[in-house]
């Protein structure tokens, strides 16, 4: 029987999103975060889809704290969030 006093996510990003949520402005969040998806969970790595490099680039700058305290908050600690843009090339991808 589940706990209903505990959320259930659909995916890691999801729940990390939460975590980065309750820290936040509503406007801030849904600017850097909205246009954000989850795109796979490998277990030591979660990669998501960002819509520009320039979200890529803002959210990493300014926000990777909250993201890490959000993973240590889930016991994931020791998982790596890489962002992948949208119609980027693996290649030309810079990992973070």
């Amino acid at each position: 029987m589940k706990d209903s006093s505990t959320p259930s996510f659909r995916n890691a990003w999801e729940a990390v999103l939460s975590q980065v949520r309750a820290r936040m402005d509503p406007e801030d969040f849904r600017r850097w975060f909205g246009t954000t998806a989850y795109a796979s969970d490998s277990g030591d790595q979660i990669s998501v889809w960002a819509s520009s490099e320039a979200i890529r680039r803002h959210v990493v700058s300014h926000f990777q704290r909250y993201i890490d305290d959000a993973l240590e908050a889930l016991d994931r600690a020791d998982t790596h969030v890489r962002f992948i843009v949208a119609g980027t090339a693996e290649d030309e991808d810079e990992e973070t």
